[in-house]
């Protein structure tokens, strides 16, 4: 089995195609229990991807947020591997 690959995706509410970010196992831990939190509030989040840079978040301006497994070959809310 391949090792993880997480990321997180971002549906906007503008719509259009998702925005994935890869993450480290980690980092997706850390967010994954305050998404829906940070998506009700409409707040800022700075997120450390992969490669190791700094993204600000305005949930504000997001629909739908979730952690995902680039691996998995299934179909998933929003999105066709």
């Amino acid at each position: 089995m391949a090792d993880p690959k997480p990321a997180l995706v971002l549906h906007l509410a503008t719509g259009g195609e998702p925005l994935l970010f890869a993450l480290t196992s980690e980092e997706s831990g850390k967010l994954a229990g305050k998404l829906a939190q940070l998506v009700k509030t409409g707040a800022v989040e700075s997120v450390t991807t992969k490669a190791d840079s700094v993204v600000a978040i305005n949930f504000a301006h997001v629909a739908a947020a979730y952690i995902d497994d680039l691996n998995r070959k299934s179909t998933v809310f929003g999105m066709h591997a």
